[in-house]
């Protein structure tokens, strides 16, 4: 055996041998590297005859491409090896069970809108949504808002400088009105919805954000009447706060696009120095709180719409969803609904296994 095929045969056993992937690296340095044995003599081609160089050219070469084909060949295998290894030591048994450190959670308002459509699913209503960028028809004329109404103000309403095709002037919506408008022209009655959404408004506060929550529910049907409204009422909020002493009262009002219209308000007590909803509100520890508006359609509004309100009446009513959150889960301000703080999220957020169900209790 010559010299060079000697030394092929002694790095392809020193490669067969290698312990680990650092150790094979040392071999491939010391003789393909730069400086490395074969290495040095391929250089040794250029000073040899032609003849010469015909002879020893295709031996140095093949002993070259064996010792790089091994070291190849040897790395493959060790990084197979290793990662059978780390793949049988970080096998994971899917039978047990997940782990308690929760991922994520569920924002109260999220979980308060599951909560509303599993509530009112019980009671025949469907959810319908609707466009966040409506025309000035929808979210106020086809309602019975008036031209001069205060609603219609810039300072109040987030108007844009374009205009649809029929020249409607576009805006951010400031109800889920808007949605009623477009069921009642779209679907036959009867008709059995709450319209959930964002809405928006130019205010900022404690107690008010320019992009807040509303859900608003509608009824149009033959025959229907204020008891309708106010039995609606008292068992959407007694499911809600999960308390069947939950006392509403009617309060006479106005809203242009209801006749006669009536502010809702919830009785509350206060019970180990909490105000709580419930209760004897006109104890010594009790009192009243509005959460809602509401009220017979308006026939304007049924007629705008193309139905005859000598057949078809109705009754809507809408909350602010944000502020039922914060009644039922204790938050007081509203503005850190938006502010994205995870030490917030954590306190008051809701695993996604917590479904709002009428059988296991719509709260956490």
């Amino acid at each position: 055996m010559s010299d060079i095929e000697k030394l092929a045969s002694d790095y392809l056993a020193q490669i067969e041998s290698a312990a680990n992937v650092e150790a094979l690296e040392d071999i491939r340095v010391r003789a393909l590297g730069k400086k490395g044995e074969i290495s040095t003599l391929l250089k040794t081609l250029g000073k040899m005859t032609p003849e010469e160089r015909q002879t020893e050219g295709p031996r140095i070469n093949g002993a070259r491409e064996q010792v790089a084909t091994a070291i190849a060949n040897r790395k493959a295998a060790m990084e197979d090896a290793l990662l059978n290894e780390k793949l049988a030591a970080e096998a994971i048994d899917l039978t047990l069970p997940a782990p308690e450190t929760p991922q994520g959670s569920v924002h109260p308002v999220a979980q308060v809108m599951d909560e509303l459509a599993e509530i009112f699913a019980d009671l025949g209503f469907s959810v319908a949504e609707g466009p966040e960028i409506e025309d000035d028809w929808r979210n106020f004329t086809a309602l019975n808002i008036p031209e001069t109404h205060p609603a219609r103000a810039m300072h109040d309403t987030f108007y844009f400088d374009d205009r649809d095709n029929e020249g409607q002037q576009m805006l951010l919506r400031t109800h889920t009105s808007p949605v009623q408008i477009r069921t009642m022209m779209d679907q036959e009655p009867p008709i059995r919805i709450i319209a959930p959404g964002r809405t928006y408004r130019s205010d900022s506060d404690a107690t008010h954000t320019p992009m807040f929550h509303q859900v608003e529910g509608l009824v149009i049907d033959k025959g229907i009447h204020m008891g309708h409204l106010k039995w609606t009422l008292e068992t959407f909020v007694r499911a809600f706060f999960e308390r069947d002493d939950v006392e509403l009262r009617l309060r006479p009002s106005y809203f242009p696009f209801t006749e006669p219209s009536a502010e809702v308000d919830v009785g509350f007590s206060v019970e180990k120095g909490k105000r709580v909803i419930g209760g004897d509100p006109n104890s010594e520890n009790g009192g009243w709180m509005e959460i809602l508006g509401s009220g017979m359609v308006n026939r304007k509004v049924i007629e705008n719409c193309g139905l005859d309100p000598d057949i078809w009446q109705g009754f809507a009513f809408g909350c602010g969803i944000d502020r039922l959150a914060m009644l039922k889960y204790g938050m007081h301000d509203l503005r850190a609904f938006f502010d994205g703080d995870l030490r917030w999220l954590k306190h008051y957020g809701f695993s996604a296994l917590d479904v709002p169900t009428l059988s296991g209790g719509v709260g956490a």
